[in-house]
């Protein structure tokens, strides 16, 4: 699933944006300051940030300009009420991909965030298995894969953590109605479909094996 960070202090437009984003499948987290998204991105890694720049604490423009310093290239754009020429060639200097004017339509957004992740997004892949963030879409050279939505989502949270432990938790989060043994028989299919290398931690969680 992609995830967005969204850095926005207005709780009105910021529940609007939230709860849009997630109707398509995007997977938001909210900060409403600075020093939240630099402990956020400290944490955790994003596919898109969508930044006011006029936010408590630091602005967005510094935010990301100190991001891009310290070597994040996360596409990214600014959702602002500043429309001057100086502003809006600030946020391109500091690595800005594009920005968008408050007041806006939300279908708009939506067209502008579709057109930055398909711009950068990268293939995911393991062996050879080929895995499209975007369309979600899994390519394997000897057969046609169709998993649901819950199962592409946990496929790619693996994808993105190969070697790594993931947390049962953090699967729970993709599904509807989760529980271990629901998460198991997901993990099961992916398992003899994909034949992945998938290791199952007791009581942690799985980890995708490098290969």
């Amino acid at each position: 699933m992609t995830k967005i960070l969204l850095l926005e202090d207005d709780d009105i437009l910021s529940s609007t944006i939230v709860k849009l984003l997630t109707l398509e499948d995007f997977d938001v987290t909210l900060a409403k300051n600075g020093q939240e998204v630099l402990d956020l991105t400290y944490e955790n890694s994003y596919d898109l940030y969508l930044f006011d720049i006029n936010v408590p604490m630091i602005s967005g423009l510094d935010i990301l300009d100190e991001l891009r310093q310290s070597g994040d290239k996360t596409p990214a754009f600014f959702i602002t009420a500043l429309v001057d020429i100086n502003s809006i060639s600030k946020g391109f200097e500091v690595g800005a991909d594009d920005y968008i004017k408050k007041p806006f339509d939300m279908d708009e957004l939506i067209v502008r965030i579709k057109s930055i992740l398909k711009r950068n997004f990268t293939t995911l892949k393991y062996g050879q298995i080929e895995f499209n963030p975007i369309t979600k879409q899994i390519c394997h050279p000897d057969k046609s894969i169709n998993f649901g939505s819950i199962e592409s989502g946990i496929f790619e949270l693996l994808l993105k953590n190969i070697g790594k432990n993931v947390l049962k938790e953090q699967f729970f989060e993709l599904m509807d109605n989760p529980t271990s043994l629901a998460l198991r028989v997901h993990i099961s299919r992916l398992k003899k479909e994909l034949d992945l290398k998938i290791t199952n931690i007791r009581g942690v969680g799985y980890r995708l094996e490098k290969i």
